[in-house]
């Protein structure tokens, strides 16, 4: 079982974009009772870039939810003094703040890791260097060891970093998308003791609206048997949050037989055990990415 970050309190909603900017907190705090029920484990707020009053309305919006649930928040923007006002007013009940996120990049880091310190959070490590996003696995554990540096001259416990490999599209990337998958075969080794997140739609993006979810749910699977202890996803979206919380065992032990090596016949199978098979061996790169290879 792995934590559920559901990532719908967000400034590109419609629904609660706008009510951040007005500061109506009814549909906001609606929404955040209803991801508690459904199962969510924390909560991501995110205001994007933030660049104008972002420390009022990241400090209202922390107040907002939390005065309708005890879930911990992931604080989720570029404007670091937003997330430094957040952190001020934020109330540890179930658990610590996260920054979400700290890039690897020396400037990012020498910026917020202080904050980790100051305010008793938590953070996000992603790995995005001084190049962008990492090519494969390697250049993921090479920003993997600049951050663990990092946090050790600042005090900072494994225990208190969620890394993120950065998920990248199938669509357009699947070679680069085995680099993020090795990386999280290796993360529980080469950090013991930490936590971990993506975004997990990332994967499905440019992608047909229709095959968006099987990418989703399947990379889930794949992503929880590499190791990783939460996922940034949809909180409403019963399915995925079903596959988080164990609650498919059976297709997941099937996605781990691939996972395994095993040439897995489909014979017999219901569709959605055959679509979970196929998706499965697109994402680890065993066949060639195109809108139809459910089809094929």
């Amino acid at each position: 079982m792995i934590n559920v970050v559901a990532e719908n309190i967000n400034i590109m909603s419609k629904y609660t974009g706008n009510a951040m900017r007005e500061k109506d907190p009814k549909p906001i705090q609606e929404w955040a009772i209803k991801l508690t029920e459904k199962g969510a484990d924390l909560l991501d707020l995110n205001l994007g870039p933030a660049r104008k009053g972002g420390p009022e309305m990241m400090q209202w919006l922390v107040q907002t939810v939390q005065e309708v649930t005890d879930l911990p928040l992931f604080l989720d923007t570029t404007n670091n003094d937003a997330v430094e006002a957040g952190l001020q007013v934020y109330k540890v009940k179930q658990g610590r703040a996260v920054i979400n996120s700290i890039m690897a990049t020396p400037e990012r880091m020498a910026l917020q890791m202080p904050l980790v310190t100051k305010y008793d959070c938590d953070m996000v490590g992603l790995m995005w260097g001084p190049d962008g996003i990492p090519r494969d696995e390697n250049e993921r554990a090479v920003l993997l060891d600049s951050m663990m540096t990092q946090a050790a001259e600042h005090g900072i416990e494994l225990e208190r970093i969620w890394f993120d490999p950065i998920v990248v599209p199938v669509s357009s990337q699947q070679q680069e998308l085995q680099g993020c998958t090795t990386f999280m075969q290796w993360l529980p080794d080469l950090a013991p003791g930490s936590k971990s997140t993506c975004g997990l739609s990332n994967v499905s993006n440019g992608s047909p609206d229709e095959l968006r979810d099987i990418l989703n749910q399947v990379y889930l699977c794949i992503l929880k048997k590499c190791g990783i202890t939460s996922a940034i996803l949809d909180g409403f979206d019963e399915a995925i949050v079903k596959i988080a919380h164990d609650e498919e065992m059976e297709l997941e032990n099937l996605v781990g037989r691939i996972f395994d090596g095993e040439e897995v016949d489909t014979a017999g199978m219901s569709k959605r055990e055959v679509d979970f098979v196929k998706t499965a061996r697109l994402l680890f790169g065993k066949s060639l990415y195109s809108h139809s290879w459910l089809d094929l």
